[in-house]
């Protein structure tokens, strides 16, 4: 296998060379780097190091002490640069031979030998044989196959990438259902739905083990989404959590939503605001996707460090800071659209809904979109005035 040598952060690595033209895809080299996935990475560190400082003070430990895994380490890139940026107890896993022994190599490449422990196997075997604080999913495709294990293996903190985001968002209708045990739909708000999907199904799976979730920092960027968890043990934890699971009604003719709570509620058939028929979602995650306070503490952390995406990264975590707890959001073009006008700055529509004693935000899914309490009569009254 021919290598470079890449550096992200303060780490370096060698990686598959891919050929002159050749397209990046698992297939391109016996073992996967994706560059593309750099600005995830480096929010991992910043993440990962935020919640390891958190748990440190909390528990008087050192930062060696607490333990993380990579289950599907791949190259290794990610649990490498954890291990070297972050100082937590790295265990770096893949079932690929030639796997193992690039990550052996880029170890001893970053003198890494004493901190990160390499294992060759199953990802699955591993996790339930095992348990780590901070357990990382981050698989090519879809992470529902690990989840079981990864939820029974997580202690206090659950990472997961889901890169599928066809059948998590609605596009591929059967394959989410499938995958995901819940109904996607494909309307306007389809990255926060696939989101919302995943940590639905990171719920229950979570339950099955008596534990809890608590989102402290998620975000859909891109072809991907991603989730920072953390785990809390016990069957009082768990039935509260579970508390915010339930449905989302659409209508696809007026765009009106609305969220019920519950994994067994009725669900009128007839839309309030048209008298259309409505398509239901889920069940999926209705709680909230951010913590302010952790948000805070990974904005910390990425100014002080030197990162390859760190403006895109502060960009991402500032959105999601100020981003409303509210299921859903509108995207103004559309709904202009619609109207026959056109859109106004989001600035002032922002400021007009807040007037109109409404709340309302950015939201990071999308830079034309906005989240309101205001409903969709609400939304579109502000935005005639201003036609």
């Amino acid at each position: 296998m021919k290598t470079r040598t890449i550096q992200e952060g303060c780490t370096r690595a060698l990686v598959p060379l891919v050929p002159d033209g050749g397209q990046l895809s698992i297939s391109s080299a016996s073992v996967f780097y994706n560059p593309e996935m750099e600005l995830n990475r480096d929010l991992s560190v910043a993440s990962i190091a935020a919640y390891s400082e958190l748990m440190s003070s909390r528990r008087h430990l050192e930062l060696t002490d607490i333990t993380y895994v990579d289950a599907l380490s791949a190259s290794g890139i990610r649990g490498l640069r954890i291990a070297k940026e972050v100082g937590v107890n790295v265990t770096l896993n893949d079932w690929s031979e030639e796997a193992y022994n690039l990550i052996r190599e880029n170890t001893a490449l970053n003198d890494l030998t004493n901190k990160v422990r390499t294992c060759l196997g199953n990802a699955n075997v591993l996790l339930h044989k095992e348990r780590y604080d901070i357990v990382d999913i981050d698989p090519f495709g879809s992470p529902t196959t690990y989840l079981d294990a990864a939820s029974s293996s997580a202690i206090n903190m659950l990472a997961v990438t889901a890169t599928d985001t066809a059948p998590l968002c609605g596009a591929h209708l059967n394959s989410g259902i499938r995958k995901y045990s819940a109904v996607p739909l494909n309307v306007e708000y389809h990255s926060e739905m696939g989101l919302r999907i995943l940590l639905g199904m990171i719920a229950r799976d979570l339950a099955r083990h008596e534990k809890a979730m608590h989102p402290l920092f998620c975000h859909a960027t891109r072809h991907y989404v991603r989730t920072y968890l953390e785990v809390k043990k016990g069957a009082n934890n768990t039935d509260k959590c579970l508390k915010y699971l339930g449905f989302i009604a659409h209508c696809t003719k007026c765009a009106a939503r609305s969220v019920h709570y519950g994994l067994a509620v009725h669900i009128p058939e007839k839309c309030k605001v048209c008298g259309d028929n409505i398509s239901i979602a889920g069940p999926l995650w209705l709680g909230p996707l951010h913590n302010r306070e952790f948000c805070d503490s990974v904005l910390i952390q990425l100014t002080k460090r030197e990162l390859g995406k760190k403006e895109h990264a502060l960009k991402i975590v500032e959105l999601c800071r100020n981003e409303l707890d509210i299921p859903t959001f509108y995207d103004q073009h559309l709904l202009t659209k619609k109207l026959g006008i056109s859109a106004m700055p989001m600035k002032e529509l922002l400021k007009e809904l807040k007037a109109n004693g409404f709340k309302a935000s950015r939201t990071h899914f999308s830079g034309t979109s906005f989240k309101t309490n205001a409903g969709l009569e609400g939304i579109l009254d502000t935005l005639r005035r201003f036609r």
